[in-house]
């Protein structure tokens, strides 16, 4: 049997440690390790076709996306007079039931505290929408303001847009007014009292009226949602 004389690494390990752990070195760290010639395969080149397929996609996902249509611009819709009610639109009567729908809507949201009122319903009624609510001026720094009741049919940053029993559009800014709302509790059916001793014992319930600083309503309606009002001293009022 012939003799294999060590490796230069083995020989190496032999000076420093001793034959059998130079041995156990060697064939633990060195003779079973694995040479990585690079550490990743490089990607697969791309076909003719799988080029072709792709450039087809991209073309056909560009096609998808020119034919969705993109919403409008505030000056494109400004222009087009989206928000602009018709002549023969401008009718009390035509809102009422808007405002009979904002009726209840607003009575859901306070729930029993459309009875009493109170810190709750004032927190609930400031974040609540007020298109269809019926307002009145109650003060204001101009005093040809004052008296000015309507439905509300566009609620923007600083103004109120109403629709007055007179069939007229008049827009109220928001700034140095103070604005009078009133929401009746829901009709709860009663019988015909027979007497005026009946009529004297059928309770009578007030509406919740409530006042609305329009210096501190100078906000959108979707972002008044979301914020917090904060108890301060003002001193406009």
């Amino acid at each position: 049997m012939a003799f294999r004389e060590p490796s230069t690494t083995q020989a190496l390990l032999a000076r420093a440690h001793s034959p059998t752990s130079a041995e156990r070195i060697f064939s633990d760290k060195i003779q079973h390790r694995s040479i990585f010639l690079r550490p990743t395969s490089p990607p697969p080149q791309e076909t003719a076709r799988q080029a072709r397929r792709k450039e087809r996609e991209r073309k056909e996902k560009k096609r998808k996306k020119a034919l969705k249509p993109k919403p409008l611009s505030a000056n494109q819709r400004r222009k087009l007079g989206l928000y602009k009610v018709p002549r023969e639109g401008q009718q009390y009567a035509t809102f009422v039931p808007l405002h009979q729908l904002w009726l209840g809507y607003v009575r859901e949201i306070l729930g029993s505290e459309v009875y009493t009122g109170g810190q709750g319903a004032a927190i609930k009624l400031s974040a609540a929408d007020f298109h269809g609510a019926e307002i009145e001026v109650a003060r204001s720094a101009c005093t040809g303001r004052v008296g000015i009741k309507g439905i509300v049919i566009k609620d923007t940053r600083f103004t109120f847009e109403v629709i007055t029993a007179k069939n007229t559009i008049k827009i109220v800014p928001k700034e140095g007014t103070m604005f009078r709302v009133e929401v009746p509790p829901p009709d709860a059916p009663q019988p015909a009292p027979d007497s005026d001793e009946a009529a004297a014992q059928t309770p009578t319930t007030k509406s919740l009226v409530f006042e609305i600083l329009g210096d501190q309503f100078s906000v959108r309606p979707a972002d008044r949602a979301n914020r917090k009002f904060k108890q301060h001293f003002f001193r406009k009022i």
